[in-house]
């Protein structure tokens, strides 16, 4: 290992203290002093970010890809709304979320506290730098930025821009430390720094995932990918149904949010499918059908197995008629992925019943598919969409980066009497 990664955690780790020791006023000022900066250093952010994508479109990058990628003077204004949003929350940090009185007199209180030193490890994503930095911040962290070369220049434009606002704030910038070389080898210094980093959380493609699950022995929280469904039961409004469909699917389809299958009760499959088929072709969209849906357009290629586990992050779909609601939900335990799950249904029991047996981070009922999202959800902004059953599940805010512990106050009890000096 060359120690560069490990300096960088040092460095950070050190820096998080002074975070920490801030009061919530102060937080706040720098998040919006960030939001600032990064507007007033749009021209070099984009700047940065049309060689990026340049060097993306030679490379081969797919349509996907560079949607992710790309920035435009609306999407840096998105990334400073998203700043100004988190910082204008509630500060988590100190919150107490228990407070009782023991039999003996002791009181006790669970209270929040920052993680630590986490670890983004990204890929296309550059406002991933901006609102990693800005989630953590905010509860109190220290982050260490490890973004995919792809977006490495307009990942150090934006990161340029935090420092400034941490020098601004007199606030040391290692709180916010870039891993400005991308080689995988300082990916897996960094994974193993378990004296240093209290978690990671990798967001990016499957492989990302994978590699940083198999390697790391900090602890990870994974943002898998989105085999999102939506379902349209046979008690369904077929108009609002078609609207959860074409903007689920059509709307942006190379994120992980959007949908990836539909499946259609075959109570209603005569009257939804020829107009969800037009629909979904008058967007460019490819539909990749059961018997049941080719029925309906015979020129459609035939899904396979793997077409209805697949995360196309295109203008493709699968799509499935089910006999009803238990076969739709045997399907998505099949081939979900814990991210995103619809239901399209006007029938409050088929609504509960599925809300109460599918497992995934959101569950939509009448809703899309694209509002798991944290800003969507409140939350200002999100790390990532954990789908990883632990202490945080979903799209994970400021408050998802702290941890809970006890402070228990006392006027001098004892758990054994005999331990009372005489």
């Amino acid at each position: 290992m060359s120690g560069y990664v490990r300096n960088l955690a040092q460095a950070a780790r050190a820096a998080q203290a002074a975070i920490a020791a801030a009061d919530a006023p102060t937080r706040r000022a720098l998040l919006d002093g960030m939001a600032g900066q990064l507007l007033a250093g749009q021209d070099a952010i984009l700047a940065a970010n049309a060689g990026d994508l340049e060097r993306a479109r030679q490379s081969g990058a797919g349509k996907a890809t560079l949607d992710r990628l790309a920035l435009d003077p609306g999407r840096v204004r998105d990334m400073a709304d998203a700043l100004r949003e988190v910082a204008a929350q509630d500060d988590p940090l100190g919150e107490v979320t228990r407070s009782d009185v023991r039999p003996n007199g002791l009181r006790i209180e669970r209270q929040r506290i920052p993680l630590g030193l986490v670890a983004m490890i990204y890929e296309a994503r550059p406002n991933v730098t901006a609102e990693a930095a800005a989630l953590c911040l905010k509860a109190g962290n220290a982050v260490l930025l490890r973004g995919g070369s792809e977006a490495a220049a307009s990942n150090a434009a934006i990161a340029a821009c935090l420092h400034a606002a941490l020098r601004d704030a007199g606030l040391p910038e290692a709180a916010v430390s870039l891993v400005a070389d991308t080689a995988r080898e300082h990916v897996l210094e960094l994974l193993q720094l378990t004296d240093l980093v209290d978690l990671a959380i990798p967001r990016g493609g499957e492989s990302l995932i994978r590699f940083v699950a198999e390697h790391a022995r900090v602890p990870v929280i994974k943002h898998y990918k989105g085999v999102c469904h939506l379902y349209v039961d046979r008690a369904a409004d077929l108009d609002l149904a078609l609207g959860l469909l074409v903007d689920g699917k059509a709307s942006r389809p190379g994120v992980c949010n959007a949908l990836e299958t539909l499946l259609v009760h075959r109570d209603v499959a005569a009257a939804f499918l020829p107009r969800a088929l037009d629909a979904l072709k008058a967007r460019g969209v490819e539909v990749r059908g059961d018997a049941g849906v080719r029925a309906f357009d015979a020129t459609l290629a035939p899904a396979t197995e793997d077409d209805y586990a697949a995360e196309f992050l295109d203008l493709v779909i699968a799509a499935k008629v089910v006999a009803d609601l238990p076969e739709a939900l045997a399907h998505i335990a099949r081939h979900g992925s814990d991210h995103t799950e619809v239901i399209a249904t006007a029938d409050p029991a088929a609504a509960d019943a599925f809300v109460h047996a599918v497992r995934s981070s959101a569950v939509m009922v009448n809703a899309s598919s694209r509002f798991n999202d944290g800003g969507q959800l409140g939350l200002g902004a999100e790390i990532g969409i954990s789908t990883t059953r632990l202490h945080a599940y979903g799209p994970m805010g400021a408050e998802a980066l702290t941890i809970e512990r006890f402070v228990v106050r006392g006027d001098g009890q004892v758990r054994h009497p005999e331990s009372r000096a005489g």
